[in-house]
């Protein structure tokens, strides 16, 4: 019998020695059909109005014999009369003890123990049948769960936020908009080796198309408009020093250092400025990533796909690696990566000051585009700590990826996320999104987010 089943019959058998937890109304008369001989027993009406009591011969015979053993409680003998399933239950506990075992008077509490069992057959049948009955339903519910390395988790969100923006920007419907907004996760987790994991995430939601529009947006929810959609799935496990993850939908960069703390709200400030490098996307794709001492990581990745094949002339393709260094209060990572429209070199870091509550994080990325395309900067900085019980969190950088023949644009945004208990917290927002050649793009909302 596995512990879990233990944990659900033991207490159960024992309880009924009690008085309090058991009484003969929880066996119905299907239950006593089943484990003892009908004409012996016709109803439970037998039991409550068939019992012991005080100067019976069974009576005094359990009181004496659980006041010699150790694990029998014999306070039930108070002087007051006992039900036939409450003695059985006595007599069970006994049987199982070892303590009435050793010499002379262990023959005598043999022969007295006989004699009660032939007393009280019937009953202990009903209690081993009340037993075996649990054992077989818990086998039952056990085989329809999940192995024993599987485990499940979910995150979900709902979000209700407005914008004002300058229309026809792209992404936005109109230039005032109140939009009610959900996310659901589903994570599914497997080990097949104990150092080995597979990892299948599902997502659907209806954001990323007003508060969330386009990278001015919110760095928020899913728009896979309300259909459930695998949004990734891989296997990592481990070969010797390294540790390797394949995956479809999996980012080329999964395994790597990212030393970026900041709580952004708008998209463009996402990875402190540096997504193209230190955060590489991808579909079909290969990751891996070892220690080299001194908390220092080296990552590498590949990818390719988007459905036009993988590592062809009509791929889109994607290369990158990563070093990185972390300690408890301060951490960087510098990141190149290789796509088939520009190049990144990226550069992120982040410091926890020794006694302040409070982390300071930023990033840098250059670009240099295919062809004869202008280079590209983007930059991000941002600030958290705790305030009250929750964390307070004000970014800024710019608004994208800014070219030297343009006037650069910068976002900001400011939050704070406030636990209301172990698997809920609500974070209130505002963000300004400045977009060249129009109004900006201003929003606020709050979002509220479920872990299970």
């Amino acid at each position: 019998m596995k512990l879990f089943q233990k944990l659900i019959a033991v207490p159960a058998v024992i309880s009924m020695s009690t008085g309090f937890a058991v009484n003969a109304a929880e066996i119905n008369s299907i239950d006593l059909n089943s484990y003892s001989d009908s004409s012996k027993v016709a109803s439970m009406s037998d039991f409550q109005s068939n019992e012991f009591f005080p100067g019976d011969w069974t009576y005094e015979s359990l009181k004496e014999l659980s006041t010699k053993t150790n694990n029998v409680d014999s306070s039930i003998f108070n002087g007051k009369s006992i039900s036939r399933i409450q003695a059985a239950a006595v007599l069970n506990s006994v049987i199982q003890s070892d303590d009435l075992l050793a010499g002379g008077e262990g023959m005598m509490n043999g022969s007295m123990i006989n004699r009660l069992s032939d007393e009280l057959g019937s009953e202990l049948a009903i209690m081993k049948g009340r037993v075996d009955g649990l054992e077989a339903r818990v086998n039952e519910f056990e085989a329809g769960q999940f192995s024993e390395t599987t485990t499940m988790s979910a995150g979900a969100g709902f979000l209700i936020g407005a914008t004002d923006s300058a229309s026809g920007q792209t992404g936005l419907n109109n230039n005032d908009t109140v939009q009610f907004e959900y996310i659901l996760e589903v994570d599914f987790n497997t080990s097949f080796t104990g150092e080995d994991k597979l990892n299948i995430e599902i997502e659907t939601g209806n954001g990323l198309t007003n508060v969330g529009a386009d990278k001015v947006g919110l760095d928020w929810g899913s728009g896979n408009a309300d259909v459930l959609k695998l949004d990734d799935i891989n296997y990592s496990f481990p070969v010797g020093s390294w540790d390797m993850a394949v995956g479809h939908s999996m980012d080329a960069s999964k395994t790597w250092p990212n030393a970026c703390s900041m709580n952004n709200m708008v998209d463009n400030l996402g990875d402190c400025g540096a997504a193209n490098s230190v955060d590489l996307s991808g579909d079909t794709s290969f990751s891996a990533s070892t220690g080299f001492g001194d908390g220092f990581e080296l990552g590498i990745g590949v990818s390719g796909g988007d459905g036009t094949g993988l590592f062809t002339e009509q791929s889109s393709d994607a290369y990158g690696l990563a070093v990185g260094y972390e300690t408890d209060s301060y951490g960087f990572t510098a990141a190149y990566s290789d796509k088939d429209t520009a190049s990144y070199y990226g550069l992120t870091a982040y410091y926890s000051p020794e006694g302040l509550p409070t982390t300071l994080s930023g990033g840098f990325e250059f670009g240099t585009p295919e062809g004869t395309g202008e280079d590209t900067t983007q930059w991000a900085f941002g600030i958290s700590g705790d305030v009250g019980e929750g964390t307070l969190s004000a970014n800024v950088g710019t608004n994208g990826q800014m070219k030297d023949s343009t006037t650069d644009v910068y976002a900001y945004d400011l939050s704070y996320e406030y636990p209301l208990n172990d698997s809920m917290s609500v974070t209130p927002f505002v963000y300004v999104s400045e977009v060249a050649g129009s109004d900006n793009t201003t929003g606020f909302g709050s979002f509220l987010s479920f872990s299970f």
